[in-house]
């Protein structure tokens, strides 16, 4: 998942980048309130974690302008505040989940495959498409039963691509899902992660749809 990360502490913020980076995971860090909502009105991101207490305006507040604006952006709420009025005060602002300070990284993880599970209307903690079962916790890809070997980016184009079945995504959608600020980003990267993926999964699961980007169908062939 592509994660902009909201949080003015910095050994905090420093720490989360790391570990969900570690965990596959794209993440732009800001610490500014304002800054944050110019990011979330430009640019698509698969989840937002912010802390509630930010320069520039509040975690709170960022939360309401978004949802006023229609983004529909999954939302995890950080704070040190733990009373149950601060609780329900995020979650009636639009927040998806909150996690109070202090958190285990592994908990947080936990939370944000949680939110993206309920966004995408699934109940299963693994994405099941024909014959392909994908395992956001353990990052796995088994077809058939029998582990298949792919790198973290085509994993993660192959996620994005699930989560979306039947709809088109374009390249600079699946450039986003992939490609923090700081990365540089090849002409034909997508292009050629879509062709190692279809060796590995088969030609016909992915399809290019011309001119517009690419598309998992929403039945897998042989599928009525």
């Amino acid at each position: 998942m592509r994660i902009l990360l909201v949080e003015d502490d910095p050994i905090l913020g420093d720490g989360l980048c790391a570990g969900l980076q570690q965990m596959e995971h794209t993440v732009d860090w800001l610490t500014d309130g304002n800054q944050a909502q110019l990011a979330l009105e430009r640019q698509l991101f698969d989840m937002a974690i912010l802390d509630i207490t930010l320069p520039g305006q509040d975690g709170l507040t960022l939360l309401r302008n978004i949802r006023a604006r229609e983004n529909p952006v999954p939302v995890l709420l950080l704070t040190a505040r733990d009373q149950v009025h601060d609780r329900v005060e995020g979650l009636d602002a639009g927040a998806d989940d909150y996690l109070a300070k202090p958190f285990d990284l592994e908990e947080l993880a936990a939370r944000l495959r949680a939110i993206a599970r309920r966004h995408a209307g699934r109940s299963h903690p693994q994405v099941k498409y024909g014959d392909l079962t994908l395992d956001p916790a353990a990052h796995t890809l088994h077809r058939d039963g029998e582990l298949i070997n792919c790198t973290a980016r085509e994993f993660s184009i192959l996620e994005a691509l699930l989560r979306n079945v039947g709809q088109v995504l374009s390249r600079q959608r699946l450039e986003e899902a992939l490609y923090g600020w700081d990365d540089g980003v090849e002409s034909n990267a997508i292009e050629v992660y879509i062709h190692n993926l279809r060796k590995k999964i088969g030609r016909e699961v992915i399809q290019t749809v011309r001119g517009l980007g690419y598309r998992i169908p929403r039945q897998p062939a042989g599928h009525a």
